[in-house]
């Protein structure tokens, strides 16, 4: 899950690049497998330009890019960018027609990406502070192009009380209704919803959580 803040007693942590690369610097997080609500929501679109936030180490702009997206992937952490791009190389199918993904660094409470430019924008698990994720999620609408499609995917409020743990850090989640209230008249609500899912639990149990899922359309 993506953070920029965490208490730990009454102090703030900071989810800094520091932070991100230490764990990205350790064991691989890589899993080749991309979000499932992205697959869901996006398989069978038509292909154009897309923009990963959060890509970690790159499962979902590397699905997008095999599906003739053209990705850029932006993370805070440098070394995940780096790990990115390794499985790019060695995961990379041999179509020419394949775009390779740009991999871009930037902290994402301060970047404000191109206006109007891409034909989807999708942010998977960015769980932020009211404070920074509003304006977020604000400046990732407005980098939707005419006819784009936003995706946003979280973990959902319920999910601080169900089976799996989640940081007991209420500000940090959010709901799709909380996303279609920031954005303008000039939208098309496709999905607005918590749906359920089987996760892994850290004893590699399945366990049933839920996930926040909007999709919209710029009109």
């Amino acid at each position: 899950m993506h953070t920029q803040h965490q208490h730990h007693g009454h102090e703030p942590r900071a989810f800094d690049e520091a932070f991100w690369n230490a764990r990205y610097g350790g064991k691989r997080i890589w899993s080749g497998r991309s979000n499932p609500q992205l697959v869901a929501e996006i398989d069978g679109l038509p292909p154009g330009r897309a923009l990963d936030v959060g890509c970690g180490e790159g499962a979902d702009a590397l699905w997008l890019a095999a599906r003739g997206w053209e990705v850029t992937g932006v993370d805070i952490s440098s070394v995940a960018l780096e790990r990115a791009a390794e499985h790019e190389r060695e995961h990379r199918p041999g179509n020419e027609g394949v775009h390779p993904v740009r991999w871009e660094h930037h902290d994402l409470t301060v970047w404000e990406p191109p206006s109007g430019f891409y034909d989807l924008v999708s942010a998977q698990y960015m769980h932020l502070p009211t404070t920074q994720r509003e304006p977020l999620f604000r400046n990732l609408a407005r980098a939707v192009a005419p006819g784009g499609t936003l995706l946003i995917v979280g973990h959902h409020p319920s999910d601080l009380h169900g089976p799996a743990p989640r940081p007991d850090l209420p500000d940090l989640y959010f709901t799709a209704e909380d996303i279609a209230a920031l954005l303008d008249d000039g939208w098309e609500h496709g999905v607005i919803e918590a749906r359920s899912r089987e996760a892994s639990g850290p004893d590699g149990a399945t366990l049933p959580v839920a996930d926040t899922v909007y999709r919209g359309r710029r009109l």
